[in-house]
């Protein structure tokens, strides 16, 4: 029997803390949230390693040090209303649900998605809900949101998403730049957004977040 209890706080103490995330709501969650319960069941032993996880489907589960330094450098509040894109089976949901007042996950595929929603309610978790769509096009009639977290590299961030954060509202995407990507926090103003650097991660490009190919004959 896996002690995943300890595996928990194994992953807080070697691959959170260490990365300058102190907010006492991040490292709370990740210690309260069972990851082994939102990934399938080949991949429980691997829940807690330090590196990204491929979902069936093509998704990505982001390692906890990027999902953790996200949050913090969104400076999610308890009161933020949050979409979570490419949630997957629902862990980064489920984690952010423990910190701000409500979460909106988005899978663009059912059965995911419904697999993700039926992991949130396994686990007690009623202030969040797990919508299907396509990732780009966001759940414009959830929003405006405070904040917003894409899992998953970027090339691009389309205008349909930055159009549902309220203004003062972040975003937070991975942009992939060769081998290894940067996370940018994108703040919404009156004249539109403007990006940051935060940190550096690596994750694959998610599809409908590429940019246009142009081909000259």
């Amino acid at each position: 029997m896996a002690n995943f209890d300890a595996r928990r706080t194994m992953m807080v103490d070697t691959q959170v803390r260490p990365s300058d995330v102190t907010k006492f709501p991040i490292i709370d969650a990740m210690l309260s949230v069972p990851r082994e319960d939102f990934v399938p069941t080949s991949l429980r032993e691997a829940a807690y390693v330090g590196e990204n996880l491929m979902l069936p489907g093509g998704r990505t589960m982001l390692e906890p040090r990027t999902l953790a330094k996200m949050l913090d450098a969104l400076d999610v509040q308890p009161a933020d209303v949050m979409l979570d894109v490419g949630c997957g089976l629902g862990y980064s949901t489920a984690v952010a649900a423990r910190i701000v007042s409500f979460v909106v996950g988005l899978e663009d595929d059912a059965d995911r998605a419904a697999e993700a929603q039926s992991n949130l309610s396994d686990a007690g978790i009623d202030n969040a809900a797990v919508m299907t769509g396509p990732l780009a096009e966001g759940v414009a009639k959830s929003g405006p949101y405070d904040a917003i977290i894409v899992h998953g590299a970027v090339e691009v961030v389309p205008d349909a998403l930055t159009d549902q954060l309220r203004p003062g509202g972040r975003i937070a995407a991975l942009f992939s730049e060769g081998a290894l990507g940067t996370v940018r926090i994108g703040l919404k103003s009156d004249g539109g957004v403007t990006w940051r650097y935060a940190f550096n991660a690596g994750a694959p490009t998610l599809a409908g977040f590429t940019r246009d190919r142009t081909f000259a004959l």
